[in-house]
Parts: C-alpha cells; structure tokens; sequence
C-alpha cells in the first residue's frame, strides 16, 4: 500500500512520469458524469491524447458532433500498470470544454470505489510520460496522501495541481528550469553547438544555432517530434540586439505545420508552387517562390494571387466547429492549402502548454552565443487563444515555400508553412505570462 505522497510521486517516477499532476474531485467527477478537466480546450496542452476525431452520434441537446481523443491511460499500483482501454477525451465545443471518460471500463485493477462515486475529498493523480501514456492514482478524503497534498501549496495549472516528479525536492519543474537557465546566462559565451543523437556536442554554424546551443546546454538532442523540450516546457530562443533593451530582432515562429488539405495536398508542393508561385524578388535565376504574409484582414496577395480565410471559428463568443480549418483561397476561391483545426489543435497542444523564451546575443568570429537574463515565461495556452489571434491578424502565416532548378528534370523544392507573430504580442496566446530576473 502506497502511504504518502512521496512514495507516490516516486511511484510515478518509476513508470516515467516527467510531468505529475493532481486534481481534487468534485462530486461531478466520475465515471458517470465522466471527468471535468477544464473549459475551453487548454486541457488537451496537458495530457498526451491521440487523433482528435469526430464521433457522429450527436449528443443530446448539441448542435455538433462530439470530438474525441483517445488516452493511452493506465492505473498504476505496487504491482505495475493495469490499462483502461477506453480511456478517451471528450470534446465540446458547444460550451467549450473537455472531460474524459471510460477511465474505469474493462479495467478490473481500477479504484472503481474512489472513481464510482459522489464523496468530496477525493483527488486524482496524473503522470505525463514521454512516451505519451497517462499514469492515474486515485485517494479518498481519508487518505494520508490527500491530507499531505491538502497541507501544502502547489501551482495551480488551469483545473490541475503541478506536483514535482522528485518527491524529495520541493522544487517544481518551472524552478528547475530557471535554475538551468541561471547557470547557461553565467556562463557568458559559449561556442555555437548542437547535440548528436548519441548526446556528444559538435560545432554548428547554421541560422538556427542559436536555438541548438541552448539546447545542448540544456541536454536537449534534436529528434524532430513536436513535443516539449524540458520538463514539460518548451524553450523559444530568440536574438536581440543587446541585453539592454531586450529587443527583438524578428518575430516568433510559433508553429510550422504543413498544410493536409486542398491543391497542395492533393497535387504536391512542386505543382503548388508552380501555379501559385514568382520569380525570386532578389533575382535568383531558375527559382519559384510563396511568401508574403497572409492574414485574414488582407486581400488576395499581388505575388500569389492567394488570400486568407478562417473558416468554422466565431471570434465573438469563440465557438469552434471542428470540422473547419484556416485556409488559402485563390481568385476562384478554390482552396489552394488548408490546415484543418484538429490537425492545428493536436501540434499546438503538443508544444505550447507552458514556453519559456530567452534572449541571446550573437559574435563571430568564432561563432558563440550569449543567452540573457530577463526570461518571458508562458503558460496555460489554449488553442482557442491561437484562433482569435489568427482572426485579428496578431497570428499570421508567412509561408517560405521555393523550388529550385525548376527548368531541371529534379527540381529541389524547401517546404516551411511558418505561422508567426510578433515578440510584443505573444502574451496573447497564454493565459498566464510573467518576466523573471534570474538576477534576483
């Protein structure tokens, strides 16, 4: 028997947990009334879930098919993981908010006692593993867990409590990261780098080093998956000028999904670029470019022929069909591109719960970087905030799409759909957001 909240957390460490999480029950919470995680959709930010897809049995009283997800959720005890196969996410976009269910079918090792009932006092323990599985602790109101959560203070992340993963430390994985991120700013300069897959250091000097020299430091190795880089928090370099204005030197690339829908899914990038794509602006020969910025304040683009629409959102009380999606039309309004919500919501979700970005300074030669001391940190997004961002134009795609050697028999083609916003205004997208002095 588990006997108190150390052993617990140790427990969730032992099966992977990176990221630990508890929420008190409210007498709603249960296998009936399924699990309520939170309005709007920040939720999905939290727990790993798979492809959000559309059930077509409506509910009663919705005027909307019911959106869902499944979990690949599993009870944990002394003796191991006991899945529950039908763990999922529900989605409602009518209100809007998300609530999980099937948490106890076809799982005998469930607390079905606990999880079954009305009782106040309960509470509901949850580990984020990088493998994406959701680890699950349930205590009643007597339990010596419960009092020693009840006894302290945590941070509060949207509907959840955030516990540490190490139960002897009583510092949170945001307190771990600034302390990370004090030791990079003493270190001064440091030698444009970037981690190999068996986590050596090598020397790197592209555009993007930056980012890779913080990783390094950080023990980040680059592996391409849209999931967070630190303890649950995924770190934003960007460069500026000097460390006495802070200012940046261009916007933010938030995302950089490519478009799985319309012309360009259906025929490819190369007879994309083909129809809608110029000559280089700069005079590169043998080259076809898509670029511009693309909001849906602006008409259809003078290069491209090609404009913005946001189809299925209303910003005014933000009610979201799921089925919709942000879409490049062009003079025919036949869909040139399309990047559906689901799709958009699933890679937003993945990466933006909780961001940290931190300033740097560059000089050559040799090619080193120096990371500041003032750090942005974001938290509890929602991808809701992402739409009514992209629906004022703060959100704005800026495509950098070419094809080169296009007279060739192989042409070389560069696909980047980068949805970006301006450093001032990234506030916006968290629901929470404070600047830290690792100086004091």
């Amino acid at each position: 028997m588990i006997e108190s909240l150390s052993a617990l957390l140790k427990l969730m460490r032992d099966n992977g947990a990176e990221r630990i999480y508890a929420k008190k029950l409210a007498p709603n919470d249960n296998s009936k009334n399924q699990l309520y995680l939170g309005g709007g959709f920040g939720a999905l930010n939290i727990i790993p879930h798979g492809e959000i897809i559309t059930d077509k049995r409506k509910l009663a009283g919705s005027k909307q098919d019911r959106p869902k997800a499944s979990v690949s959720f599993f009870w944990i005890d002394e003796d191991g993981r006991h899945q529950a196969p039908e763990a999922q996410l529900i989605l409602y976009p009518d209100y809007p908010e998300v609530r999980m269910s099937g948490f106890l079918k076809r799982c005998k090792e469930a607390p079905s006692e606990i999880m079954r009932v009305r009782d106040p006092g309960r509470v509901l323990f949850m580990g984020m593993t990088s493998d994406g599985d959701v680890l699950g602790y349930a205590t009643d109101a007597l339990s010596a867990i419960t009092a020693e959560l009840n006894a302290r203070s945590w941070q509060p992340v949207g509907v959840f409590l955030e516990l540490p993963t190490d139960p002897f430390s009583k510092k949170s994985p945001k307190v771990m990261l600034l302390d990370e991120l004090r030791r990079i700013y003493e270190l001064q300069w440091i030698a444009s780098q970037r981690l190999a897959k068996d986590g050596s250091r090598m020397p790197y000097k592209a555009s993007n080093a930056g980012g890779y020299t913080l990783e390094a430091e950080l023990g980040i190795i680059p592996n391409g998956v849209a999931e967070p880089d630190f303890m649950g928090w995924e770190i934003k370099q960007y460069s500026v000028r000097n460390f006495k204005r802070y200012a940046p030197k261009s916007a933010v690339t938030l995302m950089t999904p490519e478009p799985n829908g319309g012309f360009y899914k259906d025929y490819g990038v190369e007879t994309f670029v083909r129809k809608y794509g110029y000559p280089d602006k700069k005079g590169k020969p043998d080259r076809l470019n898509v670029g511009g910025t693309y909001t849906c304040q602006k008409s259809y683009h003078a290069n491209t022929g090609l404009r913005m629409a946001l189809r299925g959102f209303n910003p005014s009380d933000q009610t979201i069909d799921l089925d919709g999606g942000i879409m490049l039309l062009d003079r025919e309004e036949e869909i040139a591109a399309s990047w559906s919500f689901k799709g958009m919501m699933e890679h937003w979700n993945r990466k933006h719960a909780q961001a940290a970005y931190v300033p740097s300074l560059y000089r050559d030669p040799p090619p080193e970087y120096s990371f500041g001391s003032r750090i942005l940190l974001c938290e509890q997004t929602d991808f809701l905030l992402f739409l009514k961002a992209f629906a004022t134009g703060t959100v704005y795609l800026d495509p950098g799409i070419k094809l080169e050697k296009i007279s060739s028999s192989k042409p070389s083609k560069k696909c980047r759909s980068q949805f970006r916003i301006k450093h001032r205004d990234i506030t916006q997208m968290y629901h929470h957001s404070e600047e830290i002095s690792l100086l004091g």
